[in-house]
């Protein structure tokens, strides 16, 4: 699968320095998968590469690559091509293609909120939290992005990595002004006051995310440990059984057991 990516876009490998945002935040876009589509060539290639993500998000990933590069045979000057290539090598860990694809995919849309989501996203991953956060804040920012909760909850768990819990909970606080429905962020948001001491706020979060979407077995390990905090045990109870029925098999589960509760 590397060959025949490298074959196809010998161009991509000699991208890898990192983001440049010409204009800085000067230059905001629409993102160009939301712009007009000016010829039969762009609108095949955004065909493309809709049914690519469609396949990607299905986990059919030699598909998606497969129509990422017949977008480019139809327009090879269409960003969101690159985007997705960047996507997928960078859920299989090939880190080097990924990272071309996204810088070159950021060279052709400077201003695509989209793109820097991603390719913010992706530095973060593989190390690059700073350079990934100027993306991700500039994408946040840009008022024709019709997503921008994406941006600050990947912003959020980029300081999450850099253990930076007050700027992580600015970021995921953001992200629910966005959308209140953003579970991601609810929950990062109560591991965030657990982790504080301010175990009241953290169970109102773990309330709002069971609300929200079916429990995981993170959300309920961390509800059961709130609840040992706040010593309501028929409260913990109840969530020590939701973990067994659900996740019996899960790590969750057997730290329970454990008695692991750090």
């Amino acid at each position: 699968m590397k060959r025949l990516v490298l074959l196809s876009i010998p161009l991509l490998l000699s991208a890898c320095a990192g983001p440049q945002i010409p204009g800085g935040v000067a230059r905001l876009e629409r993102p160009v998968s939301e712009q007009p589509v000016q010829s039969d060539g762009r609108r095949k290639a955004k065909v493309h590469v809709e049914l690519g993500q469609a396949y990607f998000q299905a986990g059919r990933f030699g598909v998606a690559l497969d129509e990422a590069r017949a977008a480019a045979a139809y327009d090879s000057g269409y960003a969101p091509v690159y985007q997705l290539m960047g996507q997928v090598h960078m859920f299989l860990e090939e880190n080097a293609i990924a990272e071309a694809n996204f810088a070159h995919a950021l060279r052709l849309a400077p201003g695509d909120p989209e793109v820097m989501n991603s390719y913010g996203w992706f530095l973060c991953s593989v190390g690059k939290e700073q350079a990934g956060l100027e993306l991700l804040n500039t994408a946040a920012r840009n008022p024709y992005y019709q997503s921008p909760a994406r941006a600050f909850t990947n912003a959020g768990l980029c300081h999450v990595r850099l253990k930076n819990d007050r700027a992580a909970e600015e970021q995921f606080l953001r992200s629910l002004e966005a959308d209140p429905t953003n579970l991601q962020a609810i929950y990062h948001l109560a591991a965030i006051t657990y982790r504080r001491g301010a175990y009241e706020a953290s169970r109102r979060y773990v309330a709002a995310l069971h609300e929200g979407g079916e429990p995981t077995a993170e959300s309920l390990w961390l509800g059961i440990r709130v609840e040992r905090r706040l010593g309501d045990r028929a409260a913990e109870a109840t969530l020590v059984q939701q973990l067994r029925r659900r996740f019996p098999t899960s790590p969750e589960y057997q730290a329970f057991l454990q008695g692991q509760y750090q």
